[in-house]
């Protein structure tokens, strides 16, 4: 088995957790493709130092701190024995686990570990650098825990999540190796590993913080950045299926009003056009709807609410969340509220809403596009009557968008009182994250759908089409072919949705 982790590390890109901080662009590499993480020397400094200082003030100095020789929430001011210290963190753990619903993506554990692994590499959370270490050997051998969606308020950290996802240390839980489901008692006799025996302060600062949060938002940005991509795409050759006039793309419009996303989109989209015989075409409407001709506008406004979600992102990665804090440097364990997400709540609703627009407005063009009007026949079909076209492909699309604006309700409005009153204002951040990405992947199919319904409009026109869409067209066609009887349209459906995410990935 070691001799098997051996070549795998050295077949694979390594990851280097340092306090310089980890980017996203770092992330989106890690949750790629499997890599492997190691602890900077700077790191490594930083986890026993603290760990040191902790010692030293709770064993040597008798001070108090909560969750380490206290009880936990509303249980604050109850005190434990020393001799009960191990015990207390390992109850924590333990009781903590109370997830329910569904099981978190593997991406998303994988991206969860790294997450925690970075939080200790600051050195202020007091734990041994064996228990990083441990997190570090899961990351690195391809060990997932069995984490569930539901059961963090998104303050005093994500809470149930982060249990799950620490029950294997000690032994306990379930994970996902080697594409099988085992006990964290089989996996550690599977591995030769001993289960860890949590000391003071470890089980705590494993739950506190917003690692669960957080992961769903930076994968949420990344694809979002992806989306972003593909709307555009699928803007420019619905422009090209519907014949529209291109003057709302011109640079001057856009300068005008100067606002950077739109001034970017319309940028993008004339690069995407550039080549093409659209422009002199004829049988054009003096005005083309909204749709088309605000393009730059609507897409460029989530453009700059990505661009600011991303900000927000990028500075959690790189947060240490959990609690209390042990800073060395003012001689201290201060008792704090890192832990709280509301930064990530309120973005991750903006995010959810922002996205859910490139979705709103792209049903809208495919709506156009089987209308019957610029000179395409009704649903796209050569035999209308007797075959459907893309008629339902359409209602699927409308039914996606509706229920992406049920889920962009905000969560970050909503608080609930808990532990007796002690947590009495929490961010949803959890909930935040999770309808996030129900939104994302939403965004994916209605955009499929949309490059589905303007190939097969395509298919009645004569035009030239740019370099780049007549690529992209070529490439799906190749799998795809122009829909003439009526077939099952779900497979068309997905085939497009999964050829253009993997299009976004090149």
């Amino acid at each position: 088995m070691m001799g098997f982790l051996y070549l795998w590390e050295k077949s694979m890109e390594r990851i280097i957790i340092h306090p310089d901080g980890l980017s996203l662009k770092t992330v989106a590499r890690a949750i790629s493709a499997p890599c492997q993480v190691e602890l900077s020397d700077a790191a490594t400094r930083n986890i026993e130092h603290s760990r040191s200082f902790l010692e030293r003030k709770i064993y040597g100095e008798d001070v108090i701190v909560y969750g380490v020789n206290t009880g936990f929430g509303s249980l604050c001011n109850v005190m434990v024995e020393p001799d009960q210290l191990e015990e207390l963190q390992v109850n924590l753990i333990r009781s903590h686990a109370a997830g329910m619903g569904d099981e978190v993506p593997e991406v998303l554990i994988r991206l969860m570990l790294l997450l925690k692994i970075q939080n200790f590499c600051y050195g202020k959370s007091g734990v041994r650098l064996a228990l990083v270490e441990r997190l570090i050997d899961f990351f690195n051998a391809g060990v997932y825990p069995v984490v569930y969606e539901q059961g963090s308020l998104g303050a005093s950290g994500d809470l149930a999540p982060l249990a799950h996802l620490s029950l294997p240390l000690i032994g306990e839980g379930e994970c996902w190796w080697e594409g099988k489901k085992v006990s964290g008692a089989d996996l550690m006799k599977e591995l030769g590993w001993s289960p860890l025996t949590l000391k003071a302060k470890e089980g705590i600062a494993l739950l506190n913080g917003s690692q669960f949060s957080t992961a769903y938002a930076a994968w949420s940005v990344i694809e979002g950045e992806r989306l972003m991509k593909a709307a555009n795409l699928c803007a420019a050759f619905s422009m090209e299926a519907f014949n529209v006039q291109l003057s709302p793309l011109h640079e001057k419009v856009h300068q005008i009003r100067n606002q950077g996303g739109q001034i970017k989109v319309a940028e993008d989209l004339r690069s995407l056009l550039a080549g093409s015989d659209l422009g002199g075409r004829s049988g054009k409407q003096v005005q083309d709807p909204y749709s088309f001709r605000c393009v730059p506008q609507v897409h460029g406004a989530t453009l700059a609410a990505l661009d600011h979600v991303k900000s927000v992102v990028q500075d959690e990665l790189n947060a240490v969340t959990d609690n209390p804090n042990v800073l060395e440097e003012e001689d201290a364990i201060l008792s704090a509220g890192n832990f709280h997400a509301q930064p990530l709540a309120l973005v991750l609703d903006y995010l959810s809403i922002a996205l859910s627009e490139l979705s709103n407005i792209s049903e809208r063009r495919t709506y156009q596009l089987i209308s019957g009007t610029r000179g395409l026949p009704a649903y796209l079909t050569p035999k209308a009557g007797l075959h459907s076209g893309l008629m339902i492909a359409q209602y699927t699309a409308a039914s996606i968008v509706s229920q992406n604006k049920q889920l962009c309700q905000p969560a970050s409005v909503d608080s609930i009182v808990s532990s007796l009153g002690q947590e009495d204002h929490v961010s949803m951040s959890a909930n935040a994250a999770t309808k996030g990405k129900r939104v994302v992947d939403n965004v994916w199919s209605v955009l499929g759908i949309e490059f589905l319904t303007a190939s097969q409009a395509w298919s009645f026109r004569n035009g030239h089409l740019s370099d780049e869409l007549d690529r992209v067209y070529a490439g799906f066609r190749s799998s795809v072919s122009v829909l003439v009887d009526d077939r099952v349209q779900r497979d068309d459906m997905v085939s497009a949705t999964n050829y253009l995410r993997k299009r976004m990935r090149e």
